[in-house]
């Protein structure tokens, strides 16, 4: 069973029945799911996932004024609620287990993750959220949010980077490509720098999965999800996830895969008007999707910078 479905579920059999009895007043002010830190929160775990962190648990998210008046008294009875369900026991321990299900006031549980009590509003704070954050911060799932407040956080998150920010990160993801895979990659394997080859192709797929969610308005996850992650979306995703798992194992075809995923993004920039290069180096597609900016000062940042 997935631990998201395994949370609702423990949820509806314990939580619903909890918040009517001894919080039937507050109920309408409570916002139920799980988002946040583990592989169970995305959908991507299994049964290696279950050694740690993980089992049934859901979080619950209170207003300030109401974390202050009951929050207390609503994580106790969370704790007492039984540990095993289906079979499946809660599993919090090792040296960096973390508070990941309870009770939590919205703005707190938000600024872990994104450093801010609110969702950003302008281009600095937005450019200084890591996509990984923001991933971790809108995934999961909302059982019950009557209240709203938790929804129109995350909806406001949701909505992606504003176009400048996208653009430049896009540019510089671009840049990043082309110069370790389509430039740097080659260069090591023919001076026999193997370890430098390495570095370089793995700095390619990053740079391209990173990508591929920018085109999706979408934000990549912690590496070790990323290329699972980006199969499932819509735009290259399913070709880039292929691809990248044959770049891995493909030592003797690498450099024409490099350029076959390099020519996909390079056709779907042109097409979404992101760029007018007729380069098929994704450097010179990087200038041309940062001169896109409608933001003077993001236009003159070296195209490499984020």
């Amino acid at each position: 069973m997935k631990g998201l479905d395994l949370a609702e579920r423990y949820y509806e059999a314990y939580g619903r029945p909890l918040l009517a009895k001894d919080f039937g007043s507050y109920q309408h002010r409570i916002a139920v799911g799980l988002v946040g830190e583990g592989s169970e929160c995305f959908g991507f775990d299994d049964e290696l996932s279950r050694d740690h962190d993980w089992g049934p648990g859901f979080c619950l998210w209170l207003t300030s004024d109401d974390y202050a008046a009951f929050g207390a008294e609503l994580q106790a009875c969370y704790d007492a609620l039984p540990s095993s369900f289906g079979g499946f026991e809660r599993q919090v321990d090792g040296p960096h287990a973390g508070k990941r299900t309870g009770v939590f006031e919205t703005k707190c549980f938000y600024r872990r993750f994104i450093h801010h009590e609110h969702v950003p509003s302008t281009l600095v704070e937005w450019r200084s959220l890591p996509e990984t954050y923001l991933a971790t911060a809108t995934n999961g799932r909302v059982f019950s949010d009557p209240l709203g407040e938790f929804t129109a956080f995350r909806e406001g998150l949701l909505a992606f980077y504003p176009e400048d920010v996208r653009l430049k990160k896009l540019a510089a993801r671009c840049a990043t490509a082309g110069q370790a895979g389509q430039y740097n990659y080659k260069r090591s394997v023919a001076r026999g720098e193997t370890v430098a080859a390495h570095c370089a192709l793995s700095h390619f797929m990053e740079a391209v999965i990173s990508l591929v969610y920018l085109l999706n308005k979408r934000y990549r996850p912690f590496y070790k999800w990323m290329h699972r992650g980006v199969k499932e979306l819509p735009v290259l995703g399913e070709e880039c996830y292929g691809l990248l798992a044959k770049l891995c194992g493909e030592s003797m075809h690498r450099e024409r895969i490099i350029e076959h995923i390099s020519a996909l993004i390079v056709a779907h920039l042109t097409v979404e008007g992101l760029s007018d290069s007729e380069s098929d180096f994704l450097m010179d597609h990087a200038h041309a999707v940062q001169a896109r900016s409608e933001d003077e000062a993001y236009r003159s940042l070296p195209v490499m910078v984020e």
